[in-house]
């Protein structure tokens, strides 16, 4: 926070707000579970909370791929930084420095809280199935790395490939649906959710615990429709962003 430039610290102390907004969330979440376990199968519960992970993971891909998420949302955000930063620095009213100041956390809070929120549901399945030591762990790491790159861009200021940052994480989340598409399937089989239905082919078990691969129709089926599923959101999202413009009435008209 204290080697934030003055303009950037009420956006420092909004993602502070998150973080902690963030931890919280993830108790609360966890003592929820808690609760339930109590009461309902431990299988029952992770093939519940593995489908609300694969809803997370799908919309998270859906982003990626949309014009909406570039355009829309993060536009959005620094169109409004800008202008609370402008309305801070040139008004001559308190109230009004005082409200943009206020605007500026609220940005930066929203703008991690977000993200922390899906984490966090997101991250619950794996913890029921390999415990919280694991979860907390690869996520410090991945803390450590997301620090990393924010010292690179905020505070050395240094122009980072970020495009092809982006394309692959978005193949390391498609590998990742895919992984935890096949293992959830397993999860709602194991649940009773649904039936399993063999095929003749021999898949090694290092398969199914490392990919998920297994021989029933199920698994794959699920597998290959998540993928044609992200595949064919991302060619639309293009030709979405490919078809020309209409032409405004003004310039028509002359």
């Amino acid at each position: 926070m204290a080697g934030a430039s003055p303009r950037h610290q009420p956006i420092a102390s909004g993602v502070g707000l998150a973080i902690g907004a963030t931890l919280i969330t993830w108790f609360v979440l966890v003592g929820i579970l808690n609760l339930i376990s109590g009461t309902t199968s431990e299988l029952n519960i992770q093939a519940a909370t593995g489908l609300l992970a694969i809803v997370v993971l799908l919309i998270i891909m859906n982003w990626f791929s949309h014009k909406i998420y570039w355009t829309g949302w993060i536009s959005l955000h620094n169109r409004r930084k800008k202008e609370l930063i402008n309305t801070m620095e040139s008004s001559r009213a308190d109230s009004a420095r005082s409200l943009a100041y206020r605007g500026l956390i609220l940005l930066g809070f929203t703008s991690v809280y977000r993200e922390g929120f899906e984490v966090d549901l997101f991250l619950q399945n794996i913890r029921l199935q390999v415990g919280s030591t694991r979860v907390v762990l690869a996520a410090a790491i991945a803390l450590v790395l997301v620090a990393v790159t924010g010292y690179f861009t905020f505070v050395a200021h240094q122009r980072l490939p970020y495009k092809k940052m982006l394309v692959f994480t978005g193949i390391m989340l498609g590998a990742v649906l895919e992984i935890m598409v096949g293992e959830q399937v397993n999860e709602m089989q194991l649940a009773g959710w649904l039936p399993v239905h063999t095929f003749p082919l021999h898949i090694p078990n290092w398969m199914g615990i490392w990919f998920s691969l297994f021989n029933n129709w199920e698994t794959v089926i699920a597998q290959v429709l998540a993928a044609v599923l992200v595949i064919g959101s991302f060619y639309a999202a293009r030709r979405d962003t490919r078809k020309p413009r209409a032409a405004s009435p003004a310039v028509s008209a002359s």
